[in-house]
């Protein structure tokens, strides 16, 4: 490992939820952390620990190390986990989907598409099928785009709203894409041949933006209030159920882990650092991932 930091490990009581803590040092990862993932060991990556275009790897004690270089001007965001433990990383810089093998922690190219803006976050549905926002900053529009498990690219919507956060129902039937500058979530039909239908409104927030968001084993989504400094939890019917406080202002994207899958992991770029707080579900990947 090239380099390490220390963290504030400052975990929760397991009856304490919904509270936040620091969990890593402030600034150890670069203001465009984001992307967090854990795998099936419960490690925790994002992206840009120490400077742009690393994968950061954080203990569940909390100690912070640089995982993987991307090189070639390749800079992630959205992280998923592959049911055969394979990590996937959109790199927006360089129009792809990349694919690092755990063990050797070799990286290569799973998809490069250059009708893409750029690929954002990411999901996996349960036949490891990813799903990619594509949002066009400068113009305030953005395209939705399904990634094959051979690597194939197809287009399954263009020109929405600034497409950032996105993720999968746990019934697989679900996908859900939020627009960052409208402030809208969108809910679509996803067929078994992962196609999407039925677009409608979930949810309209009147103020701040939105970035990543993940559902829980129940369904709901949590989502990242950028600017607002809080974590939404929004129910299938899209009733905000609660907001979580964080320290930090500006959530990047979040992630469930802990040896029980209750345990939120918070990228903050203002803060450069991650932040934690339990919940009594587990996320809908973890559980995918532990099957």
């Amino acid at each position: 490992m090239e380099s390490a930091f220390d963290t504030h490990s400052q975990s929760q009581p397991e009856g304490e939820l919904y509270k936040s803590s620091v969990f890593t040092t402030e600034h150890s990862f670069t203001s465009g952390i984001e992307g967090p993932a854990v795998d099936r060991d419960g490690i925790l990556y994002a992206v840009n620990f120490e400077k742009q275009g690393t994968i950061g790897r954080v203990t569940p004690e909390g100690k912070g190390s640089v995982f993987v270089e991307l090189g070639k001007g390749s800079i992630g965001n959205g992280i998923r986990f592959h049911s055969k433990g394979h990590m996937f990383i959109a790199d927006y810089t360089n129009h792809n989907i990349l694919r690092v093998d755990m063990a050797s922690g070799v990286v290569s190219v799973f998809a490069h598409e250059p009708k893409m803006n750029q690929p954002n976050d990411i999901a996996i549905d349960d036949r490891n099928r990813l799903y990619a926002s594509d949002p066009n900053w400068g113009k305030g529009t953005g395209n939705i785009w399904r990634i094959d498990t051979n690597g194939k690219t197809t287009l399954l919507e263009a020109n929405t709203g600034t497409t950032n956060g996105i993720e999968v129902s746990p019934d697989n039937k679900t996908l859900y894409v939020n627009e960052t500058v409208q402030r809208k979530v969108w809910a679509y039909d996803l067929s078994a041949n992962g196609e999407i239908s039925n677009k409608r409104l979930l949810i309209e927030f009147p103020d701040f933006g939105m970035d990543g968001m993940r559902c829980d084993a129940k369904g709901n989504l949590y989502i990242t209030r950028h600017g607002k400094g809080t974590v939404a939890k929004v129910s299938p019917a899209g009733k905000v159920l609660l907001e979580v406080s964080l320290k930090g202002k500006t959530p990047s994207n979040l992630a469930f882990g802990g040896k029980d899958g209750c345990t939120v992991y918070v990228t903050l770029q203002d803060n450069g650092n991650v932040e934690t707080f339990r919940v009594e579900t587990p996320g809908r990947e973890w559980v995918m991932l532990k099957k």
